[in-house]
């Protein structure tokens, strides 16, 4: 009876592998696929025939760092991205708050209509946007897709984090109050680190939606100046060199791999936050 149970523990581990396993390398393969078309020769990319025994260069690395200036997009990249985010969190940690544990008239409504603000096709607001941006003088800057993907994101971190915050028993706030803390000190002393794996998935959540962004970026962004790394995979897909396919996958893959990092050194937290605040809200 043992030895039926120790080989049955095992072949229920080896499945568990074998499953686990079979699922990393379908995750796994596509990247590594993309990869190797940004390393090799795009005359190859395009034969019409499959070539078993590709070669490797970088071609496609050198040509977009030297013929394109793809350093001034990834930091522009990564200043309007980061930059909305840290907006965002500031913004909606106290809304999410307020939300959470005030009670006033239309809290519900007024929740549910920020979070339906989320749901509305960016392209209907596109022109009323870029006409806004003109006004003020903030188009061609990196400051207007800062507040672009920062207002775009607002309302689902705010929803988010208040679904994690109504997991927080109100108890904990009662004892606080009696000790004297104020409302300020309870959100910023107590709240936000028992929330944090939620605050943190929320802020990923945010930074991949900033990152494909594509219609508010092209709309803002009219020169390099401001331009992203989802504007300049569209400079490779036309023009008089066609379609070229290394470089295009060169830059997704640079733009891909901040994000896997990403997600990868916070995996602990973000697997807490996404069961967090799973049945309220």
């Amino acid at each position: 009876m043992a030895r039926r149970r120790k080989s049955g523990k095992a072949g229920s581990l080896a499945l568990r592998y074998l499953v686990l396993g079979s699922w990393a390398l379908f995750c796994v393969v596509p990247i590594i696929w993309f990869l190797t078309i940004g390393l090799r020769p795009r005359t190859e990319i395009v034969l019409p025939q499959p070539l078993y025994l590709p070669t490797f260069t970088l071609d496609a690395w050198n040509m977009i760092w030297s013929s394109w200036p793809m350093g001034s997009y990834l930091r522009n990249s990564l200043i309007a991205i980061f930059g909305s985010v840290v907006i965002d969190l500031l913004l909606a940690i106290p809304a999410a708050y307020s939300l959470a544990r005030y009670k006033y008239r239309f809290r519900e409504d007024i929740g549910f209509y920020i979070l339906s603000t989320r749901m509305m096709a960016p392209a209907v607001v596109a022109i009323p946007i870029f006409f806004l941006f003109k006004t003020f003088g903030l188009l061609d800057s990196v400051w207007a897709l800062m507040l672009i993907y920062a207002a775009m994101n607002l309302s689902l971190v705010t929803w988010i984090v208040r679904s994690y915050m109504l997991d927080i028993p109100p108890e904990i706030e009662d004892a606080a109050r009696t000790d004297g803390a104020s409302d300020l000190r309870i959100l910023v002393a107590i709240i936000v680190p028992m929330c944090l794996p939620g605050i943190i998935t929320a802020g990923v959540i945010a930074v991949i939606f900033a990152i494909n962004e594509f219609l508010f970026t092209l709309l803002i962004a009219s020169t390099q100046n401001a331009y992203t790394l989802s504007v300049a995979l569209a400079n490779f897909t036309g023009g008089s060199d066609g379609i070229i396919y290394n470089a295009i996958a060169m830059v997704a893959f640079i733009a891909f791999v901040p994000v896997l990092l990403l997600v990868v050194a916070i995996q602990k937290h973000l697997s807490r936050g996404l069961t967090m605040g799973a049945v309220k809200g």
